[in-house]
């Protein structure tokens, strides 16, 4: 059994337990424990420590753990009503929106309810997560000299390197910062390039995740409509024409939600348009590392091409890795990378020292190509599944694009399907997907579901997901 559900299902049992001691009394020693319940020492620590941080036992050293004592009842609670008023005084007039929707976010973060197939993740499984690899790499963190010190603000030389040879072309260590995560680098960005009521040209659909960002900053996101070879250059143009917007947001790289590459032939057009506008490229290089087996010599980061300091390049360690390793870049040339240092700074200070270390650790370490090498094989694996289990038991639902990288596929639902109801469907009978809607911030032309292949233990959960979705379309579709 996996080490976490143990210590979950130990925390049970002792919270059934704590009932048959008073206040004050000691609990049987780990090691009765251990031998009681037969899991490892490492477990009973790990639930002792639970129950401790949520207050229902005390530790004492030497002497063991004991039953807390009773707590007094809280206070009643006082009248909140007035923050109503306090809240929306005057925010029609404000230039940045002190409201922000999540939801498009929290659909990819939200846990679905226990025995529910999870198609709507943004993560890995961690069954794919590298966490021996990562305690491994943490623990010869804590032991280098200086671990817990402050950082530069821009991050450690040596992490900043090794993300300025993963850009390539002329990017170096000094046109690198690290960031907490690839969503904070793409706050940071879209900041520093586009003033609150400014326009922002983004692909269509997009990253949920990027349009929370603009809306909360009170930048008005525009679409630019994509195929399957990626944004359409002719559109782009004209876009930048209609809107004099100064910067464009993009996913060259197995583009969310749709999968896609940019085309080679359009990777120039895109600099093209951009430096004649005067405008920035903010490129989200987010699936690099989480190509597919099959997928071929990948693309260079736009990035890599860029000669005038068009690019604004962002990558993250998160999304291969572990959500808890919010480690990420922001790659620029010329003097906006002092606006963005400047930003960051204020936002941020800087990433936690350990948590640069321990990314140092994990990335030099021979496990680390063994990882990537295993999750391209998993990845192609799983999209295999579920293609073909799609195809089997769903042909209804269209799949115009297979991708060779990424962790989810885009599915246009037949005419007159309502979103809605088949997600509240799906989750009726037993799995979770995410919505299209988010994904557009305009109208959507047609309705969407996507479904991730990555978030699952593996095939035969994919196969009995696609099982249930089938049930929910029976309900809705019919």
């Amino acid at each position: 059994m996996h080490e976490r559900s143990s210590v979950a299902e130990l925390v049970i049992q002792l919270k059934q337990e704590l009932n048959r001691y008073s206040p004050g009394g000691k609990l049987p020693s780990s090691r009765a424990l251990v031998e009681r319940y037969r899991v490892s020492p490492v477990t009973v620590s790990r639930a002792v420590a639970q129950l401790t941080a949520e207050g229902l036992v005390v530790t004492r050293p030497g002497a063991g753990a004991f039953r807390a004592e009773r707590r007094s009842d809280a206070p009643a609670s006082g009248d909140t009503s007035w923050q109503e008023v306090a809240l929306s005084a005057d925010a029609s007039a404000d230039p940045v929106p002190r409201t922000v929707d999540a939801s498009g976010v929290l659909v990819t973060l939200a846990a679905p309810p226990p025995g529910v197939i999870e198609f709507n993740g943004g993560y890995l499984h961690p069954a794919l997560q590298p966490e021996r690899a990562m305690a491994a790499a943490l623990a010869r963190a804590g032991r280098r000299p200086g671990a817990w010190g402050r950082p530069p603000s821009e991050g450690l030389p040596e992490l900043r390197e090794w993300f300025a040879r993963g850009v390539g072309g002329a990017v170096g260590a000094a046109d690198v910062l690290v960031t907490a995560g690839g969503q904070s680098a793409l706050t940071t960005a879209l900041r520093a390039l586009a003033p609150p009521g400014a326009p922002a040209l983004v692909e269509s659909p997009t990253y949920p995740g990027m349009l929370a960002i603009a809306r909360a900053a009170g930048v008005r996101p525009v679409p630019v409509p994509m195929d399957a070879q990626g944004v359409r250059t002719e559109l782009l143009a004209e876009a930048f024409r209609a809107t004099g917007a100064r910067v464009f947001v993009c996913q060259p790289l197995f583009q969310n939600p749709t999968g896609a590459v940019l085309a080679p032939e359009r990777r120039p057009e895109v600099l093209r348009i951009a430096r004649e506008a005067g405008a920035f490229v903010i490129e989200d290089d987010f699936a690099r590392r989480l190509v597919h087996e099959d997928s071929g010599p990948l693309p260079d980061p736009l990035a890599a091409d860029d000669r005038d300091g068009v690019v604004v390049h962002v990558s993250s360690l998160t999304k291969v890795a572990s959500p808890s390793l919010r480690v990420g870049m922001l790659a620029a040339r010329g003097p906006v990378l002092e606006r963005l240092r400047a930003i960051h700074v204020v936002d941020n200070f800087f990433v936690p020292r350990p948590l640069q270390e321990t990314a140092l650790e994990l990335v030099g370490a021979p496990a680390w190509r063994r990882h990537l090498r295993t999750v391209a094989a998993e990845l192609k694996g799983r999209r295999d599944a579920m293609t073909a289990a799609l195809r089997l038991r769903l042909p209804e639902l269209s799949l115009p694009y297979i991708p060779a990288g990424g962790y989810h596929l885009w599915l246009r639902l037949p005419g007159g399907t309502s979103e809605t109801a088949l997600l509240a469907a799906a989750l009726r009978a037993g799995v979770a997907v995410a919505p299209g809607r988010p994904y557009f911030c305009a109208e959507p032309p047609a309705g969407y579901v996507r479904l991730s292949f990555a978030g699952v233990a593996g095939a035969a959960e994919i196969a009995e997901g696609v099982r249930r979705l089938r049930a929910a379309c029976d309900e809705t579709l019919g």
